[in-house]
């Protein structure tokens, strides 16, 4: 939690957290232990190569990066949080996970998480499923009933743009989008607009469901303001609609307001939760809502193929990582912004921050395209030369993701240090100070 959260909650969410652990013993617990690093130290002359998609514009390039004959390099992948490798702990806790036949309910560790995640988020019930995207899916079959029913979200949400338009083409629901706004919300005026055009019609979809997104990946990880979450309720009940939460990185935001998951979701009739992003378990994702949509969600998962047995293994992984949650994700953010901070002070005209939209885990860097697109940005810092080795001392290979036309993306997650940030800050620097020099390449 942020600094101002009450003492009772923080210790309501450890005393959750560590009791689930109890119960299902999870073993392996040792808190000295040091977390793997994604970092590599690799040595020798070789390509590596590989592809690097646009999500922003689904464009791809292929690109390969030589390294030097016995150059040591340092690797920093800022791609995704999903980029994680669990830790030493993580691993002996799944190697002794008590296990049991999840499909009959029967996985104690699973059990256990379940329960965790269902207080955590202030919902009766939860149930683990692999994937968030899954996660969601179930949510938007569980609350259309009807095919052809209506789901309004933004035009940037990840359920619209990057889950395969599952909505439509497994559960046959029709999805009407509104245009984000910078912060990551929907104005409200557009939607009861939308909502009171269809309501009600014979011509129109009629509308069942409102998804949300918080953090919101395509704004940049922006939060959610509380009580907007609270008018977009008011809004759905007074229409009889549901809301979902796409809360994949939910807690992310429940540690930069200082405040539990549970006051966020709150105002959600259901919300799903990634472990693979924030809370750093190798896989899962869970749904929470009310008693009766659980049931529902379960025989939607079997239909789906997402009922898993002895996963007891994967749950005791995230049992492990939401222990340090707090400190973790407090961490995250903190590196984020100072390299935000740090960009800013290079006062490139090729590359620029908003640093107050850094809010949690996630930096938007916008380029300048004419000069300097972002795929080749991701590009020049992932290589390593021995110009960079003669001019800084050091070998810095730093993964990016190229979003869109003018924008690329930078994660950070607990495998990155306060001393990897200030790496990808210091190789930055050197890529930009060098394509300065050349403003007819591109």
């Amino acid at each position: 939690m942020g600094p101002d959260a009450p003492d009772h909650e923080m210790r309501h969410l450890n005393q959750l957290v560590q009791g689930a652990g109890g119960r299902a013993h999870v073993a392996g617990q040792s808190e000295d232990e040091p977390r793997i690093s994604s970092r590599a130290r690799c040595r020798g002359s070789r390509n590596n190569a590989r592809r690097s998609t646009c999500k922003g514009n689904g464009a791809h390039s292929y690109h390969t990066t030589s390294l030097p004959a016995e150059t040591e390099h340092h690797v920093v992948d800022l791609r995704s949080d999903t980029v994680t490798r669990p830790s030493p702990e993580m691993r002996q806790a799944m190697a002794q996970a008590e296990v049991g036949d999840d499909d009959y309910g029967e996985d104690p560790t699973v059990n256990a998480l379940q329960s965790v995640i269902a207080d955590l988020l202030g919902k009766e019930e939860a149930i683990f499923v692999p994937t968030a995207t899954m996660a969601n899916l179930i949510a938007v079959m569980c609350h259309c009933r009807r095919r052809g029913a209506q789901l309004l979200l933004g035009r940037e949400a990840h359920i619209h743009v990057f889950e395969h338009g599952g909505v439509a083409q497994v559960a046959g629901v029709h999805s009407e989008t509104l245009q984000d706004l910078p912060d990551g919300t929907i104005s409200l005026d557009e939607l009861e607009h939308k909502i009171q055009r269809s309501y009600g019609s014979q011509y129109y979809p009629r509308p069942e469901l409102i998804c949300l997104e918080n953090t919101h990946c395509s704004a940049g990880g922006r939060i959610l303001p509380l009580q907007y979450l609270q008018e977009v309720r008011q809004l759905a009940h007074r229409y009889g609609l549901k809301t979902h939460l796409d809360g994949a990185r939910v807690l992310n935001a429940a540690v930069a307001l200082g405040v539990l998951p549970s006051h966020i979701t709150q105002h959600c009739d259901s919300v799903s939760l990634c472990l693979s992003k924030g809370v750093g378990a190798p896989a899962g994702a869970l749904l929470a809502g009310q008693r009766e949509f659980i049931a529902e969600a379960w025989r939607v998962r079997k239909l789906l193929g997402g009922g898993m047995r002895q996963a007891g293994v994967l749950a005791a992984a995230a049992l492990v990582g939401l222990r340090r949650m707090e400190e973790t994700l407090q961490r995250d953010h903190g590196n984020a912004r100072s390299f935000a901070e740090g960009v800013c002070k290079l006062g490139s005209p090729l590359c620029s921050v908003n640093p107050a939209a850094v809010e949690t885990n996630i930096v938007m860097m916008t380029t300048s395209a004419s000069r300097l697109a972002p795929a080749k940005l991701c590009e020049l810092m992932e290589a390593v030369s021995e110009e960079e080795v003669a001019t800084t001392g050091q070998a810095t290979s730093v993964r990016l993701f190229p979003w869109g036309e003018r924008s690329l993306r930078a994660v950070w997650h607990c495998d990155v240090s306060a001393q990897d940030t200030q790496l990808a800050g210091s190789k930055l620097r050197f890529v930009l100070d060098k394509w300065e020099l050349k403003p007819d390449v591109n």
